[in-house]
């Protein structure tokens, strides 16, 4: 009982120490990447990407309504921010709360007997390795780094948790009647768990070994069927019953709808209906005859239905037609598609083709229906393709695969430091084993288990060469061995706060744990690692990643984290069975317990805690008001990737800012349900015009049209825009194919958007005083020979927009490759199309390509900078890539008012942006995983200060760059021989950087040329 005690104690407070930990770091605000969608997500219950998180959105919400104050929906409302990452602050304190208890369970069968009464001296070992391995994990890189911020991985660690604590409670009550009550409530938390994500789904195997060896006596051939059992059952339970039973549902919905003319949704209540008399009259008959297992099994079946049917919410809310409306699933056969993420494609798993086969036809792998209510039926629009190979190209276990090259996988499989494939060569067997040991598994998952329980070098996106995001140990000879002299790092890279030494102590620790259960408990050793094994390598077999990603995955992998944590916490007590023999007892169990404790989770919390304490930045949110208070009233702005748009979404929906504005996002053009949406009016947004009728663009219409010339019209015939998109959307224009299709085409690349100059003026587009800059119309030529959905739609927005009037301005977060740059002008961050010729990229055409009073308005008045101007905040290499964009905004304004002879404007913009982007904050000299992207930013920021005729500034920042590019070359320098070829183009921009720097020192002031340090 005094055990049972302070176990029970030391657990709530070690999970308030977590708790608070967690609530003092978390984001001030949104975070970068999906949390700008999932917080305004929770705030309005809308839908986010597939497969969805309802039960994390309806979490989100609660917590929003209980401590935000948005319990009536009232906009603006920043705290929906806070108390989302409340959310996963306080779920993930919970998960070392079990955390806690499950090491004090694994280690009391380690060193008590069964009915032991346990003395204070065992107590106090104990509950230091549960506070040892649970703090441990708290501090971790990868879980402390999503347990502050609004993101589903801060949430699905305590599934995990608490279906493996709930096993060890059956587990210990496994001869009392009722005990199966914990496996139905295990069933019912994975069925919960799916609300959230998948993870959980991953310690089935675990459950079941603890099952067999609690259940049955071992036996090898019992062990290998319990292991085969537990496969089985996960495949079971992630294919069949998540999949397969909406799959079911809806056959169901179809048959009823579009066979039997029944109304929708007639045949989802049915097949509902019928499932649940299956498990009622199924559970019914077990309890009758004595079937045990299965009335379990069915109970077990419900409760996981029960837990899942969270994504009732996704139907219902998607039929609301929300802002945020992912893949609007506002129907059962739209569910299948979301739960199975087929907009993603499938890769290659046991069998498939490498990167270099050609598929040689496709096939139909489903049917797409879309939910038509005029007919009252479900009409099929297109068909889920999959490639089909030549038998001679698929092979056994492909792990050097590619299905596109969008993302440049197919030239990293050509120049990255494990493979050198010539151009067409295809990878060997041998080739893809080396893929699959040094990419997928060395530097995919063992560099990110080293980074949590070893030490992290810098911050920087590394793709497999010395310099950039590897782990280290902290002890020089060992670290220099592996990835050269680490003391001639630049400055930059010494000093990043990502960077920590934790000298292996987490690791060594838990490989101590590992030798002790080994030796005590090897039933539960086999248990923890199955654990281990299916959240950590199970998963890098299963994703097969290609290279490069486009971030870290850590995040990923914190399940196998999470079980190497319990070893950690385990190792206390081979340290303390080894003192003991050198001291009493309850000495030994102190000194355990405390040299531990400071040795590992206090280093580790004292290290971590620089690149983890997010309370000051609210960059995320202030860079998407900057993007979205760039532009001008009832703008469209086109949008990439996620951190393009999340943030946006967040600011908008949550917080009210510039709803007139439509983020519209590229990526996602290319769907009909996004085109859909893009009808109707949006918060304070009008509905966008877009000339084709959805038939046009619905499931596989015109998913792309190739560039064809069939001789009808002159060679290098210009078309006009509004005329192109006309022709390609009329179903007569069509080319057949070799498959009895047809497809759309466009016979020319050059296109032309006339302009109405009187109606460009009433718009307020061009100002009266730039009237004589209109062009009759804009000439440009189309990159490609192939336009896809999305290049269609935006251009066919465009010619609508056109020829409106120009009604709505239209800018882009990015100049994207449509062919129109040469019309576009920069307003803030954001730049806008206009009727107006540009001017080129050199010092005497900078004003040409800035709108210089509306650029000056924005960044002098409404940016904000996220907590830049602070010193001592951290910000990631992400958010120094979104610094930078303001940087050069700030520099490109300054050069274009110098270009004008506004030299003291210049200068203010100049002096302004060095202040709020605080140079001990975001340094000028530093380097980066992009070319060297930081230095030519701040190689700008110089120019601009010597145009605005402040030298003596310019020469200062130009010193903090060369002696950055200076400590590169003496770094790449001292490396061996064959690394240095890995960083010849960053060697280059270096040297090119100083020389370039010193010219200019010499042209705008040669009494102080920037010199060498």
């Amino acid at each position: 009982m005094q055990f049972k005690r302070a176990n029970n104690l030391a657990g709530w407070v070690v999970c308030a120490i977590a708790c608070t930990v967690f609530i003092l770091t978390r984001e001030a605000t949104v975070s970068f990447w999906d949390c700008g969608e999932f917080i305004p997500s929770a705030d309005k219950l809308q839908i986010t990407h597939p497969p969805g998180a309802p039960l994390f959105v309806l979490l989100g919400r609660i917590f929003i309504i209980l401590f935000g104050g948005g319990w009536n929906g009232a906009l603006p409302n920043p705290n929906a921010a806070v108390q989302v990452n409340l959310l996963s602050a306080m779920s993930s304190g919970f998960t070392i709360l079990f955390l806690f208890w499950t090491i004090t369970h694994l280690g009391k069968k380690l060193i008590t007997t069964k009915n032991e009464v346990i003395s204070s001296e065992k107590t106090i070992a104990i509950i230091g390795a549960g506070a040892v391995g649970a703090l441990a994990f708290a501090f971790s890189d990868s879980f402390w780094f999503s347990a502050v911020e609004g993101i589903v991985f801060g949430v699905s660690p305590l599934f995990i948790s608490l279906v493996f604590w709930s096993i060890l409670k059956w587990e210990d009550q496994a001869d009392e009647k009722g005990a199966d009550k914990w496996l139905v409530f295990i069933a019912y938390l994975i069925g919960l768990s799916v609300g959230v994500h998948l993870l959980s789904l991953l310690s089935i195997p675990a459950v079941v070994m603890t099952y067999y060896f609690r259940r049955y006596k071992y036996s090898l051939k019992g062990l290998l069927l319990a292991f085969l059992m537990a496969c089985v059952l996960t495949v079971v339970v992630q294919i069949l019953i998540i999949q397969y039973t909406v799959k079911l549902i809806g056959v169901f919905e179809l048959f009823f709808t579009n066979d039997l003319g029944l109304p929708f949704n007639s045949g989802s209540y049915f097949c509902l209906a019928l499932l649940v008399a299956i498990i009622f009259f199924g559970v019914r008959y077990g309890i009758k005859n004595g079937k045990h297992f299965l009335q379990l099994g069915l109970l077990c079946f419900a409760f996981i239905l029960v837990g899942y049917s969270s994504y009732f919410v996704t139907l219902i809310r998607a039929n609301a037609d929300p802002a945020v409306n992912m893949q609007d699933v506002n129907n059962p056969i739209e569910l299948v598609n979301y739960l199975d993420r087929s907009q993603y494609g499938a890769w290659p798993i046991l069998t498939g083709a490498d990167f270099t086969a050609k598929p040689t036809d496709t096939k139909s792998t489903g049917t797409i229906y879309y939910k038509d209510e005029k007919t009252g039926k479900y009409e099929p629009v297109g068909h889920k393709i999959d490639y089909v190979y030549d038998p001679a190209d698929i092979h056994f276990f492909p792990r050097i695969w590619d299905q596109d090259n969008t993302q440049g996988h197919v030239d990293y499989y050509k120049h990255n430091p494990w493979l050198s494939l010539a151009d067409g060569e295809a990878p060997s067997t041998a080739d893809n084993i080396n893929w699959l040991y040094n990419y997928q598994f060395n530097w995919m998952y063992w560099r990110y288990f080293m980074w949590n329980f070893s030490g992290r070098q810098n911050d920087l996106q590394g793709v497999g060469g010395p310099r950039d995001g590897n782990w280290i140990s902290g002890i020089p000879f060992f670290d220099n061995f592996r990835l050269g002299d680490q003391s001639k790092l630049p400055d930059s890279l010494k000093h990043n706060k990502a960077h920590t030494e934790l000298f292996m102590l987490p690791f060594l620790l838990g490989i101590l744990g590992i030798v002790f259960q080994w030796k005590n408990d090897k039933k539960n050793l086999v248990v923890i690692f199955l654990l281990y094994f299916f959240t950590g390598i199970g998963i890098i077999l299963y994703l097969n990643q290609a290279g490069p990603q486009p971030r870290e995955r850590d995040y990923s992998y914190v399940g196998s984290f999470y079980a190497f944590a319990i070893w950690i916490g385990l190792g206390v007590l081979f340290v303390y069975d080894q003192l003991k023999k050198k001291m009493s007892g309850a000495t030994a169990a102190s000194l355990a317990s405390v040299a531990c404790l400071l040795a590992v989770p206090v280093w580790m919390c004292a290290q971590e805690w620089k690149a983890h304490d997010r309370s000051m930045k609210t960059l995320a949110r202030d860079s998407a008001m900057d993007y979205l208070n760039s532009c001008a009233q009832n703008a469209i702005l086109f949008t990439g990737g996620d951190n393009d748009t999340y943030p946006l979404w967040y600011a908008q929906e949550v917080e009210n800012v510039r709803p007139d504005v439509r983020v519209i996002v590229t990526s996602l053009l290319g769907s009909d349900w996004d085109i859909n949406q893009l009808r109707r009016k949006i918060n304070e947004s009008d509905p966008i015009d877009v000339s084709w009728s959805a038939d046009k663009y619905l499931g596989d219409n015109r998913n792309y049209a190739p560039y064809f010339d069939k001789g009808a019209f002159p060679k290098d015939s210009t078309f006009n825009l509004s005329d192109a998109m006309t022709f390609i959307g009329d179903d007569n224009n069509k080319l057949p194919t070799q498959s009895g299709d047809s497809l759309s085409y466009f016979p020319t690349h050059n296109y032309f958007i006339p302009i109405d100059k009187e109606k460009v003026l009433q718009s307020g587009t061009v100002l009266a005083k730039d009237s004589s800059l209109i062009l009759p119309r804009l000439n440009f030529t189309f990159p490609g020979n192939t336009m896809l959905k999305n290049d269609l739609l935006e251009l066919n927005i465009i010619a609508a927009n056109a020829s409106d009037g120009w009604q709505r301005p239209i800018y882009f977060t990015q100049p994207y490759n449509l062919g129109l740059n040469a019309f576009i002008k920069q307003d803030g961050l954001s730049y806008r199309l206009l009727p107006v010729k540009q001017g080129g990229d050199s010092s005497k055409t900078y004003a040409d390509n800035v709108d210089v009073d509306t650029m000056y308005n924005n960044l002098m008045t409404k940016f904000k900078f996220g907590g830049a101007d602070k010193p001592g905040v951290y910000f990631d290499e992400n958010g120094r890539r979104s610094l930078l964009g303001i940087r050069r905004a700030f520099s490109t304004l300054g050069l274009a008012l110098a270009a004008q002879g506004k030299k003291d404007s210049a200068l203010k913009v100049l002096n302004y942006g060095d202040k709020m982007l605080n140079p001990s904050t975001l340094p000028y000299g530093m380097v980066s995983g992009e070319n060297a992207a930081h230095d030519i930013t701040s190689m700008q920021y110089v120019y601009a200060y010597y145009m605005a005729g402040d030298n003596k500034k310019a020469a200062m920042i130009a010193d903090e760059v060369i002696k950055d590019c200076e400590q590169q070359l003496s770094y790449y320098d001292s490396l061996p021989e064959g690394w240095q070829g890995y960083y010849q183009q960053d060697q280059q921009t270096a040297g090119s950087m100083i020389k370039q720097l010193q010219e200019l020192g010499n042209q705008f002031n040669p009494v102080n040329v920037p010199h060498k340090q």
